[in-house]
C-alpha cells in the first residue's frame, strides 16, 4: 500500500519551500522504495525552486542521497532490502548507442521510475529523477548503488552528486595525474572536489581561484597548495606566475559563467585541458579566438556528473574514504532538519556552507 511521508515540495516559481505528506507508491517492475537517511542541499534543487532548470511543478527536492532500500520491485537484482546505497540520477540504461559503444557514462537514455509521487493527488516531479528531501523515495533500481554501510549516510549521500561531479571533473573527465599542475575557479563543494581529486591523482601543483577569502582559505584542507583571489589580482597572469610562466595543464570551471570559462580557456598551457563543470544557464554564451582555440591546442571538455560509472565509481569513493584518503566529512558544514532547508538554500546563496546536510 501506499506509504504517507514528510518531504520538501516547491509549488511555483521562486517560492518558498514547503514541507509536506506526500504519497509513495510500493515499488513496481525495475522500481525500488528507498528509507532516505541523509541529503545534501545542492544548487540544482536551488535551481529547480526558482525555475531555472524545468517549469513542471510542483517539485519534490532533493537528489544528493544516501538510504537504505526498504522494498523492491519485480525483476530487480542489483539491490536488495536492507542495502545501504548511494542514489544517482544517471541510471545507465546499457542500450542506447553510447552504453553500446562501451561508454556507458555518457548514457543517452538513463532511467527513472516509472510511477509518480504525489502530493494532494497532484503528481510532483522528482528533482533529477530523485526526489529525495523527503523520508522516502521510489527510484529506478539502477538508481541505487550499493556500498560499504560503514560509512555515514551524511557524508556518503554526497558521493551522488557534488563530491562526483569535482572528483570526476579532475580524475575522469581532465585525466588529471601524477605530476600535473591543475587550477580550479570557483571553490564551492564541487571545485573543492576537484581539487582533492586533483590531490589523489597526483597532482604537484593545484591552484584555488575564488573571490571569497573563507573559501580558499578552506581549499586548502581539501589539497591546494596555492591560491588567488580573483577580486584582487588578475587570475590568468596569477596561474601563469605560479606555473613558470605556461599555465596550467588541466583548468576546471566549477562556477560556469562566461567570465571564468575564458579566464579557463587563457590559464591553461599550450596543449592543456580545460573542463567545465559549473552549469551555466541557457542564456550565457561565450565568444573565443578561433585562432587561439587552434593555436592553443589541447581540449575542451564538458564534464557530465564527472563523467561517472556510479556502480564502478562510488563504491571506491567510499573505500577511499573509509581508508583515511578521501576527507568527506570536511565538505558537511551542518546536519539540519527537513524544516530548515529553505533557510539552508539562504546560507548556501549567501557562501557560508559547502554543505548543509539533512538527516532523516
Amino acid at each position: 500500500m501506499p506509504h504517507l511521508v514528510k518531504g520538501v515540495v516547491a509549488r511555483s516559481k521562486g517560492a518558498p519551500v514547503s514541507v509536506e505528506t506526500i504519497e509513495v507508491p510500493d515499488p513496481g517492475p525495475g522500481e525500488v522504495l528507498v528509507d532516505v537517511k541523509a541529503c545534501g542541499v545542492c544548487h540544482t534543487d536551488l535551481h529547480f525552486r526558482e525555475g531555472a532548470i524545468s517549469d513542471e511543478f510542483p517539485f519534490l527536492l532533493g537528489h544528493e542521497a544516501a538510504g537504505i532500500i526498504e522494498e523492491v520491485g519485480e525483476g530487480v537484482d542489483n539491490v536488495s532490502p536492507g542495502d545501504f546505497v548511494i542514489l544517482n540520477w544517471r541510471a545507465v540504461c546499457g542500450e542506447c548507442r553510447s552504453c553500446k559503444r562501451g561508454r556507458p557514462w555518457y548514457c543517452f537514455d538513463t532511467h527513472n521510475a516509472t510511477q509518480k509521487m504525489t502530493v494532494e493527488e497532484t503528481p510532483l516531479t522528482a528533482a533529477l529523477g530523485i526526489g529525495a528531501f523527503a523520508e522516502k523515495t521510489l527510484v529506478a533500481a539502477g538508481q541505487a548503488t550499493k556500498v560499504n554501510s560503514q560509512a555515514k549516510p551524511e557524508v556518503a549521500g554526497l558521493v551522488g552528486c557534488g563530491v562526483m561531479a569535482g572528483l570526476g571533473a579532475a580524475i575522469n573527465t581532465g585525466q588529471v595525474t601524477r605530476g600535473d599542475s591543475v587550477a580550479v575557479f570557483g571553490c564551492g563543494g564541487v571545485g573543492d572536489a576537484a581539487i582533492a581529486g586533483s590531490n589523489l591523482a597526483g597532482a604537484h601543483t593545484i591552484i584555488a581561484v575564488d573571490i571569497d577569502e573563507r573559501k580558499l582559505e578552506m581549499a586548502k584542507e581539501f589539497g591546494a597548495t596555492h591560491t588567488v583571489d580573483s577580486s584582487k589580482e588578475d587570475p590568468i597572469e596569477a596561474i601563469r606566475g605560479i606555473t613558470g610562466g605556461n599555465g596550467a595543464d588541466v583548468v576546471i570551471d566549477a562556477v560556469g559563467i562566461p567570465s571564468t570559462y575564458e579566464q579557463s580557456f587563457f590559464a591553461r598551457d599550450l596543449a592543456g585541458t580545460v573542463v567545465l563543470v559549473g552549469v551555466p544557464n541557457p542564456e550565457m554564451k561565450i565568444e573565443l579566438p578561433l585562432q587561439e582555440v587552434f593555436g592553443r591546442g589541447g581540449s575542451l571538455k564538458s564534464s557530465w556528473y564527472g563523467d561517472c560509472l556510479p556502480s564502478r565509481d562510488f563504491p571506491m569513493l567510499i573505500d577511499l574514504h573509509l581508508q583515511g584518503r578521501l576527507n568527506l566529512e570536511k565538505f558537511v558544514s551542518e546536519t539540519i532538519s527537513l524544516n530548515d532547508v529553505e533557510e539552508a538554500f539562504h546560507a548556501m546563496e549567501r557562501g557560508e556552507v559547502l554543505r548543509s546536510v539533512v538527516i532523516l
